[in-house]
């Protein structure tokens, strides 16, 4: 069929410290919100996508919402999970297998570290070719810090540049007042931050927090309808890379070279029209890396690019201009706020960290330690 889609409704649940709240409840906010944000109600829906709550995730979540969807997904590649969705259910209304599609997240992650439902420790098991890493302890913040000092090493990127990428994001989030941590903090701040895994300090990695989020996308025959004035999906690109460290062939190359190259090229845009963008920044090479990936600077050049300031509201490419995950939300696949901001933005709708006349935003998601990408382009 072909047809155009938009995403049409945006909202987060109560978000940062969240004590008195379920998951599922925080998955019920954020897409009845959403729902209301479209100018919608839960009989238009017919398709759902969900994933974090266990194996069966889009049909629990279906369950609690009162959703019989026709159309479901429940992709699980980390990270960047809610931007394969979002090209899976663009796939699904262009062709007309669902019309309104609710993407949808919640967690708890912070309440339930401070409560000790879970651990502070992820595991991702010993089977299969992960079972190949594990004797050797590889945390997961230790495969970034890997791949920072490949880049340090081949490019004499500095631990300067990259903190400048905490302290921008950290920028853009004091002008948001829901973001977790507003204070401002310099780059010897920074360095001078406890050690985590060499050489990144802990204001090198995301926060932890609650949160959850919700997306609804529709086809453009009812988009034209709506309340909220639609966003359209120009072009998406997904792909996967490594689980073993030992399979990833480059550690300066993110996947998002694949993903973004596809992306671009099925928007019809090119880096240069971009106005904002929403990049995953779990941890400060994640960034680094993904602004070369997706073509904003050549390779080995991410580390001076970001010196001056660009990646602030108000700078050369405001990016994470909700404070991303280094200081705003990060309750575990935070893709799903890199699809909500830039919805904000491109709706004139992000007081106090509005990037002027934003048309085109890119969203770029990244899951494991650079194991999946997946990148959206959008516009009004």
């Amino acid at each position: 069929m072909g047809r155009r889609v938009a995403i049409v409704g945006a909202a987060l649940s109560d978000c940062g410290r969240v004590d008195t709240k379920s998951p599922f409840e925080l998955h019920y906010q954020a897409a009845s919100r959403a729902i209301a944000d479209a100018g919608l109600t839960k009989a238009d829906v017919d398709g759902l996508g969900s994933c974090g709550t266990g194996l069966l995730a889009p049909v629990e979540i279906a369950e609690y919402l009162g959703l019989r969807p026709t159309w479901a997904d429940g992709t699980g590649v980390g990270g960047s999970t809610w931007e394969f969705m979002a090209e899976h259910a663009t796939a699904a209304i262009s062709e007309g297998h669902a019309d309104v599609v609710v993407l949808v997240y919640g967690s708890t992650a912070r309440a339930d570290l401070k409560a000790r439902r879970r651990s502070a420790n992820l595991s991702f098991g010993t089977r299969g070719p992960v079972q190949f890493d594990a004797p050797f302890g590889h945390t997961l913040i230790s495969k970034y810090a890997m791949a920072a000092r490949r880049h340090m090493h081949e490019y004499g990127t500095t631990i300067e540049q990259l903190a400048e990428i905490s302290v921008s994001t950290r920028y853009n989030a004091s002008l948001n007042p829901d973001a977790f941590y507003r204070d401002p903090i310099t780059i010897d701040d920074v360095q001078s931050a406890k050690m985590i895994a060499d050489p990144l300090t802990k204001l090198h990695c995301c926060i932890r927090s609650d949160g959850g989020g919700a997306v609804v996308l529709a086809s453009e025959d009812r988009a034209k309808d709506l309340a909220k004035k639609p966003v359209w999906v120009l072009g998406t690109g997904e792909t996967t890379s490594h689980t073993t460290m030992s399979q990833w062939e480059d550690f300066t190359v993110s996947p998002a070279v694949r993903s973004g190259k596809l992306a671009f090229e099925r928007a019809g845009v090119t880096p240069a029209d971009i106005d904002t963008c929403q990049i995953y920044d779990a941890f400060t090479p994640m960034v680094l890396l993904s602004l070369e990936a997706l073509g904003f600077c050549g390779t080995g050049e991410a580390g001076a690019f970001v010196e001056d300031g660009k990646l602030r509201v108000g700078g050369a490419l405001p990016t994470n201009t909700d404070g991303g995950g280094l200081s705003s939300c990060h309750p575990g696949m935070r893709g799903m706020f890199l699809l909500v901001e830039a919805v904000k933005q491109l709706r004139a709708e992000a007081d106090g960290r509005q990037v002027e006349n934003a048309e085109l935003a890119c969203v770029n998601g990244t899951g494991g330690w650079f194991s999946s990408a997946s990148t959206i382009i959008l516009g009004v």
